[in-house]
């Protein structure tokens, strides 16, 4: 995509925000004493107003996703697109980006600091869908207990990890690590046939602050990525004679 095509959503199209909501409120406490919070399933549903036929639509995007040929370099099977966009909380005007490669700064993954990784660009469809509009603009909500920025970079990735009974999917083969950003997140869109998968965060110097499996569609989990590290144990198929697959949207802030 380039600048001539680009996606742009004015304040018109977005009712801001006259008080901090309880979900906010409750996220950018839990930020900012603790650098870590789970946001359950129901919460995330209540907040957008959204039913089963939104969810349902958005899960949908997942099913046109895109090898991960580096992933793949290492062994792990991995479905992904990728995405960036300004976001400016106060107005709610947010834009997407010209596609660029994906490139993570030192001391953050360990893996592929400084590599610049090509990934299929978002469809035009994702894009449009109002739920990704929603994810993004309460990530930057949530982000001001962190950093009070007046806009932010918001990287967005959709993420399909698969498994079989012969080959376990690695969410995270890095292992502990950072993504070199303030906020990450990790909203969990669908699961099947899948066990482990456990999400864990952690101090810097190793105490454990968070672990949950995601499992119900809509959860999220918010870190905050300057102070903390996190990983995602690997998944297996529950009938070893069926794939499991494990989808997520990973979408990481950081000030413009």
């Amino acid at each position: 995509m380039d600048e001539s095509t680009e996606r742009f959503w004015g304040p018109a199209e977005t009712t801001a925000f006259q008080e901090c909501p309880p979900a906010v409120a409750a996220a950018r406490e839990s930020l900012a004493s603790t650098g870590v919070h789970l946001m359950p399933a129901a919460t995330v549903r209540a907040h957008f107003g959204s039913g089963e036929e939104e969810w349902a639509r958005f899960a949908s995007h997942w099913e046109d996703l895109s090898q991960d040929r580096y992933a793949a370099e290492r062994g792990t099977c991995r479905l992904r697109r990728y995405g960036q966009f300004s976001l400016t909380p106060a107005t709610g005007e947010m834009a997407q980006l010209p596609d660029t490669p994906f490139v993570q700064p030192d001391r953050s993954n360990p893996l592929y600091v400084d590599v610049d990784r090509h990934f299929e660009p978002l469809t035009d469809a994702f894009v449009a869908d109002p739920l990704l509009r929603s994810v993004v603009s309460l990530l930057g909500h949530v982000a001001g207990a962190l950093d009070s920025g007046a806009c932010w970079i918001a990287k967005v990735h959709p993420f399909r990890v698969l498994a079989t009974v012969d080959d376990e999917g690695q969410p995270t083969p890095e292992g502990r690590h950072r993504d070199g950003v303030t906020l990450v997140s990790s909203l969990l869109v669908g699961r099947n046939n899948a066990t482990g998968g456990r999400s864990t965060v952690f101090a810097p110097g190793g105490p454990e602050l968070l672990a949950t499996t995601l499992d119900e569609p809509a959860s999220l989990l918010l870190s905050d990525d300057r102070h903390t590290l996190h990983g995602v144990s690997p998944i297996r198929p529950l009938d070893p004679s069926r794939p499991a697959h494990r989808d997520v949207l990973v979408t990481t802030l950081t000030p413009a």
